[in-house]
């Protein structure tokens, strides 16, 4: 499996991501994970709709929280076509308490706990961690990516708005 050096860091020092760099033109890579109800899920499940996918450590962190709230939030604008996913190595039990908690419905929470699926076909599988780097891919409706953005610092927020206006640019 390949490695990246260096494309992100974590408090400043720098980490290995496993898996290739997904740029934009780049046919999404399948991946299967796990749902809140523990049922797998693939990106194959989705084809037809728009999606906006975010990696994310954990969703016990602030900014992994802050971060899909606002994804939560801003979903209602962008219309039934497209689909926010949140991706992390979470356990579905815990992200399903969190959902709960947080009152997040319009993001779907999904587990890469079990095969790092998604974390290796995407590139964003952090190797020191075995955790997701924080990242954003935006997948238009033939399952081709538009928009990636690998956030530099792990502990830093993407840019929503360029996230966001990438995803309504395909509705």
């Amino acid at each position: 499996m390949q490695e990246r050096k260096g494309l992100v860091t974590l408090q400043g020092n720098p980490m290995t991501l496993i898996g290739p760099e997904i740029k934009a033109g780049d046919s999404a890579p399948g991946f299967e994970v796990t749902s809140n109800s523990l049922t797998p899920v693939k990106l194959s499940d989705y084809k037809g709709k728009v999606l906006i996918i975010s990696s994310v450590p954990s969703l016990d962190t602030p900014v992994c929280d802050m971060e899909t709230r606002k994804f939560n939030q801003a979903a209602g604008s962008l219309g039934g076509d497209v689909k926010i996913l949140t991706i992390s190595m979470d356990l579905p039990f815990a992200q399903k308490r969190w959902c709960g908690a947080a009152g997040v419905e319009a993001v779907e929470t999904l587990s890469d706990h079990k095969a790092a699926s998604f974390g290796e076909a995407f590139g964003v599988l952090i190797k020191e961690l075995r955790l997701l780097a924080r990242a954003v891919f935006v997948v238009d409706r033939q399952g081709v990516v538009s928009y990636v953005e690998i956030v530099k610092e792990v502990a830093d927020e993407p840019d929503y708005d360029k996230v966001l206006d990438a995803a309504r640019k395909l509705v």
